[in-house]
């Protein structure tokens, strides 16, 4: 079972939570805190061995901690999906290869996409393909006929798996903090559109992957996972396009770990991350 804590820090939480959970006969497996001491903010990851009514436990909590504090015990175990598309596999692969051997920490409900290009490798493994065209229609229309397909699944998190498409800030408010995207550059550098031909024209020596949480801002949510590896003179745009896509799928499968393992606190636009 997990416990997820998040409130002003004081002095002596961890003693008191401690407590609370020794009451409960609770065996503690591992605990991780972290305290920001500018914004006074507490952070908790708990895990115990036992499981044991959570609506006792958090009025327990809620008598040590201070008022407002956020508190999720066991916060969905076992998370759902939908991921979007466009027309690049290798994000979406890796997911599927998860998926399929239960190793994903989530089950995927659904794949859509603004082109029909990945609907063959998703029926390979017998997840439902919805192809939405953005061409000819309105964004709002665009976007309310990738509502009506989701919003059956009830899914926890949307899984932008290069999806070339601008959400707008209409759409993100209906998933606030669940919207995880990649991006193909070491975020804040080359934002937007085109990332690689930026670096390679700025000549730059490292190149990278950000997975972050979507927000009303152009590719500034919350970052959860980044990653580089060294480029040179000889690499062409193209080179660095397949070089970035490794990282790219390294680095949103391991967001989507930590984010299905609840182990990402968000606040004031950053996370705090418990590997």
């Amino acid at each position: 079972m997990i416990i997820v804590i998040q409130c002003a820090d004081q002095v002596g939480l961890v003693a008191s939570i401690s407590a609370v959970v020794a009451q409960q006969q609770l065996n503690i497996v591992s605990m991780r805190e972290y305290v920001d001491t500018t914004e006074h903010l507490f952070f908790m990851r708990l895990e115990v061995e036992e499981i044991v009514d959570p609506t006792e436990l958090e009025l327990q909590l809620k008598t040590v901690l201070p008022a407002e504090a956020t508190i999720h015990i066991n916060p969905l175990p076992h998370k759902k999906i939908a991921v979007l598309v466009t027309k690049e596999y290798h994000c979406l692969a890796d997911i599927l290869i998860r998926n399929f051997f239960n190793t994903l920490g989530a089950t995927v409900q659904c794949v859509i996409g603004n082109h029909d290009d990945l609907r063959d490798v998703c029926e390979r493994f017998g997840i439902q393909f919805y192809h939405v065209s953005h061409a000819d229609k309105s964004k709002d229309t665009f976007e309310q006929e990738i509502s009506h397909l989701i919003q059956p699944y009830q899914p926890d998190y949307l899984v932008l798996a290069k999806f070339m498409r601008i959400l707008s800030p209409a759409f993100v408010a209906e998933y606030p903090m669940r919207v995880i995207n990649i991006h193909h550059s070491f975020l804040p550098a080359f934002i937007g559109a085109n990332p690689y031909r930026k670096a390679y024209e700025r000549g730059v020596k490292l190149i990278g992957a950000t997975a972050h949480y979507v927000s009303n801002e152009l590719d500034e949510g919350p970052i959860i996972a980044q990653q580089i590896i060294p480029v040179n003179h000889s690499f062409t745009v193209a080179d660095m396009v397949n070089a970035g896509k490794e990282i790219e799928t390294s680095v949103l499968a391991k967001a989507l770990k930590l984010v299905f393992e609840d182990r990402v606190f968000v606040y004031n636009n950053k996370t705090v991350v418990f590997e």
